[in-house]
């Protein structure tokens, strides 16, 4: 279980670390253009997620993301003992990976987030997002669990472009990213909403497609 635990919490860190890196160095390379910026950050989020997946998948899952975590729990694939402890662990992870991030481009090493992200809009977008990226996670482990990590990286990478909020869909990465006063950050008083949607779109996802990947039901409807 330490290794488990170990290897969200460093799955979380490099999740964070890129996408906090990645934002400063956009921004510093970018001329002002918002575009190549956030271009920029969704490749490089996209890329490491496939990375940690493959890297980290086969010693706890990789779920590195507080709303997968619940979705399993959810699906009674992982008790509660070690979903809390998996969840502490990425949060945790996700403060390390903003540390890290601002202490590489000599940034303050933690600094509140002055970036406002907040609002109906950017909260339906977050609900999407997770909703989404936890609907392609069960959907392909049913189908096709080696496609899981390309899935994923080309989720999110996707979801950066067509959501309002950004696609973050991780509380531990909302964390993290509270801690940095740069392009990639949000107000702490703005990631509760962010938080509370990226939870809803995880249950509700799980509850969808927990009914319509049912094969017991169709079995029964034939």
């Amino acid at each position: 279980m330490l290794r488990k635990l170990f290897a969200e919490w460093l799955g979380t860190m490099f999740l964070v670390a890129a996408i906090v890196g990645s934002g400063i160095v956009a921004e510093q390379l970018s001329g002002g253009n918002v575009a190549i910026a956030l271009l920029v950050v969704s490749m490089v989020c996209g890329a490491i997620l496939v990375v940690v997946i493959l890297m980290l998948g086969h010693v706890s899952g990789a779920h590195i993301n507080p709303a997968v975590t619940l979705a399993f729990l959810l699906r009674r694939e992982i008790c509660g003992r070690d979903a809390a402890g998996y969840i502490v662990a990425q949060i945790l992870g996700g403060v390390a990976g903003a540390l890290l991030a601002n202490i590489m481009f000599h940034e303050p090493a933690f600094a509140a987030s002055t970036t406002a992200r907040t609002g109906i809009e950017q909260w339906i977008g977050e609900f999407v997002a997770t909703f989404g990226l936890v609907a392609a996670i069960l959907g392909c482990l049913k189908a096709k669990p080696g496609a899981v990590a390309y899935v994923v990286g080309l989720y999110i990478m996707a979801g950066f472009w067509f959501t309002s909020s950004g696609s973050f869909a991780n509380p531990a990465v909302t964390v993290g990213r509270m801690l940095t006063d740069t392009f990639t950050g949000i107000m702490p008083a703005h990631a509760l909403g962010f938080i509370a949607a990226e939870l809803a779109g995880a249950i509700a996802a799980t509850f969808v497609f927990g009914w319509l990947l049912d094969r017991s039901a169709e079995a029964t409807n034939s």
